[in-house]
């Protein structure tokens, strides 16, 4: 995890209920007299990541439908983190305005964004029930004067329709869909319980998930591709655009492609979370005098 990072140690779970107390329905001992929760177990799950936030990071309201995805909050502020390390190489310490592209319905990067380093947020999503879920949990926290909505039109684009040209923003980040279909997701979570030593029959997946949020015609490949593509058309509209990445063979298609593209600077940012090792891969088209002029106007 990053150095930054308030989830180093265990969870301290004893903790945890006195700020939330659903989540202590959920606590057990297991054979080595430890104290945890059933990881298999979707309700588990979101009670734990609903507990974090109000702990670490002052969110008092946080919920959505059990059919979305529960983001797991330790992987996704270490992305916040890894960020903050490039904008400040970039000398972009203040007036940072991200770009999250499919916030979902739990709208959590913004949430960990603005918690963390104060930024504000544009969030997207082709989702408008996602996003209304979204701007619930903006308003019950009084974020809106720091997180924006807005709705991708068309399924098909990442970008365009949700930015525009005249606009300044420091970075784009986005967590793709990992999947190409349904039937790739089922196998993916069979796995994922087996592993978790699941004794329970039916198919349900632990962080949940839906269509929208876990699959896209193509999977994570097909997404990022266009992502990179449309990245081209906002060359001087955003300073730093960043995607993770969880497959480690795609890392080098996409710097071949950035480089097609007119990329200036492609940087790999690796990340590990326990077993589970995803990385971020950062790229800008300004040229190092174009940088020197964006943060010279941000810092004065």
């Amino acid at each position: 995890m990053h150095p930054k990072s308030k989830h180093q140690s265990d969870y301290d779970l004893a903790y945890l209920c006195t700020i939330y107390k659903s989540l202590k329905p959920f606590i057990f001992t297991n054979k080595y007299n430890n104290q945890t929760i059933n990881f298999a177990l979707p309700e588990a799950v979101k009670a734990l990541n609903t507990a974090l936030l109000k702990a670490y990071y002052n969110i008092d309201y946080w919920d959505f439908p059990d059919a979305n995805l529960c983001p797991p909050i330790p992987g996704r502020v270490d992305y916040i983190h890894y960020l903050n390390d490039l904008l400040e190489t970039s000398n972009l310490n203040s007036d940072i305005t991200i770009v999250d592209i499919g916030t979902g319905a739990t709208c959590v990067y913004p949430l960990l964004g603005h918690a963390e380093y104060n930024w504000n947020f544009i969030a997207s999503d082709v989702d408008e029930s996602s996003l209304e879920n979204a701007q619930k949990i903006i308003d019950k926290n009084e974020l809106s004067n720091s997180i924006r909505l807005r709705v991708q039109i068309d399924s098909s684009k990442i970008l365009k329709n949700v930015l525009n040209s005249s606009e300044k923003i420091t970075a784009c980040m986005c967590n793709p869909p990992f999947y190409k279909n349904e039937t790739e997701a089922i196998s993916a979570t069979t796995k994922k319980l087996k592993g978790l030593r699941d004794t329970n029959d039916q198919l349900v997946r632990n962080f949940s998930g839906t269509h929208n949020e876990l699959c896209y015609h193509g999977g994570e490949k097909a997404f990022i591709n266009n992502y990179l593509y449309e990245s081209s058309l906002f060359k001087t509209t955003c300073f730093w655009f960043t995607t993770l990445v969880s497959n480690k063979d795609l890392v080098r298609p996409i710097k071949v492609s950035l480089k097609k593209l007119g990329a200036t600077k492609v940087q790999v940012i690796n990340m590990s979370q326990g077993n589970k090792v995803s990385r971020i891969i950062a790229w800008t088209f300004l040229s190092e005098t174009e940088q020197e002029a964006w943060s010279y106007i941000l810092n004065t």
